[in-house]
């Protein structure tokens, strides 16, 4: 019995949103002259929804605010008043792009996508390449490493990075949904969720930052040089298994199935790895024991399915903590004896052998050159090259994937 209470509630929480998103796009609606009380009406919300939309999101951060559990709605209603709005406006985007992105721009890029891409790799490339051709995007590229350079920093790791500096978005909701698209999108395509190791975003720590752990499932960043999906290189040589019919139900879906929480994989390895994620920084990492009884399997059995799966508790374990270490050392807002602790190692020492092991250096070494690359801190010793965004670019070491046109500068030596 308690058990099917508790997978109803995880059931009830990923099929619905935040009241914050209702919110922020309620917002972007009233900054273009939309009348959101129809809206409301039609999409069966409540009208106090757009009463509160300014005053409650515009509060201190310290003002008390309403519990998680109950400021949610629907997701069914969350899509159709986002479908509502883009019929209104003619905008994928709602406002929050540069210039709009018109609806049906969305839909031919992932025919574009689906028809013709081999693997992950090809089908973002030409995801990119598409939305370079219009003014509002959503602008992003793929960053992976330079083959061969073993030492370099990421080396097994690729990089979504959006350019979300002409977005109208107090609220970040662009940036949000965004950056969730894309990674939701990425895992449609090849018919499992991707493991995000960590998510960076430009903009600093929101109020409902908590909302953040459902959404993406994965360490986040604040106040970082670009906004970014991180995850697996080995993920982009998964091939693309969609076809047309496939896509059809997709979009008929769309926003719903993109927008609310997800499942957090179908592999014993997503879902040990979400638990473990989600209990970190604020208690302690769960025991395999605690795991297997939250997946309802037996201890044993649970192993058996991590090693059928090639990997184990304790690796995905260091793993998770890897990750978590990584983006409070990059954001730089917590010391490294307290990070440790967090983290549930029982002295510094302990922390600073395994982030040895994991990096080749130290905390404090690793922390220092995370501020060097950090355009807004030091200056980097390194030369850097210049991106098409005109930023100068923190990763001089790896090459980019654009889908700009072959007339776009190239660093010297760059490979097409």
């Amino acid at each position: 019995m308690e058990l099917s209470i508790r997978r109803e509630a995880a059931g009830m929480l990923t099929r619905s949103v935040s009241a914050h998103h209702v919110r922020a796009v309620l917002l972007a609606a009233e900054r273009r002259g939309v009348a959101t009380g129809p809206l409301l009406a039609r999409a069966g919300l409540s009208p106090v929804l757009a009463e509160e939309s300014l005053s409650h999101e515009w509060t201190p951060a310290q003002a008390p605010v309403v519990a998680e559990s109950e400021a949610r709605v629907p997701a069914e209603q969350f899509g159709q008043l986002v479908r509502m709005l883009w019929a209104t406006l003619d905008d994928e985007l709602i406002g929050l792009g540069g210039a709009p992105s018109k609806v049906g721009t969305f839909a031919t890029m992932a025919h574009v996508v689906v028809h013709g891409s081999r693997d992950l790799r090809e089908a973002l490339r030409r995801a990119g390449a598409f939305y370079s051709l219009f003014p509002g995007g959503p602008r992003f590229r793929l960053v992976e490493p330079v083959a061969g350079l073993a030492w370099a920093d990421g080396v097994d790791e690729a990089r979504m990075e959006f350019d979300v500096s002409g977005y109208d978005d107090p609220l970040h909701f662009g940036a949000e949904s965004t950056v969730l698209v894309a990674h939701r999108f990425a895992g449609w395509l090849v018919r499992r969720r991707i493991g995000l190791r960590r998510v960076e975003f430009v903009h600093p720590e929101p109020r409902h930052a908590r909302e953040y752990a459902l959404l993406y499932g994965a360490p986040c960043v604040f106040g970082a040089a670009r906004t970014a999906a991180v995850f697996d290189r080995a993920d982009l040589d998964e091939p693309v298994l969609r076809d047309a019919a496939a896509l059809k139900v997709f979009l008929r879906r769309a926003p719903v199935d993109v927008l609310v929480g997800a499942d957090y994989g179908s592999t014993a390895t997503g879902r040990v790895r979400h638990l473990i994620g989600r209990s970190l920084p604020a208690g302690p990492v769960p025991t395999p024991e605690e795991l297997a009884d939250r997946l309802s399997v037996s201890p044993q059995t649970l192993r058996r399915q991590l090693a059928a799966e090639g990997t184990s508790y304790q690796r995905l374990r260091d793993q998770v903590r890897r990750d978590h270490a990584l983006a409070e050392l990059t954001g730089g807002r917590i010391s490294i004896e307290r990070l440790s602790r967090r983290l549930g190692f029982s002295e510094p020492s302990a922390f600073h052998r395994a982030f040895r092991r994991w990096t080749g250096e130290t905390p404090r070494a690793y922390q220092a050159r995370a501020r060097a690359r950090d355009p807004r801190g030091a200056p980097d010793p390194m030369p850097r090259t210049r991106d098409p965004w005109g930023a100068a670019d923190p990763t001089p070491r790896t090459r980019d994937s654009w889908g700009a046109p072959e007339s776009t500068p190239r660093a010297t030596g760059q490979q097409p």
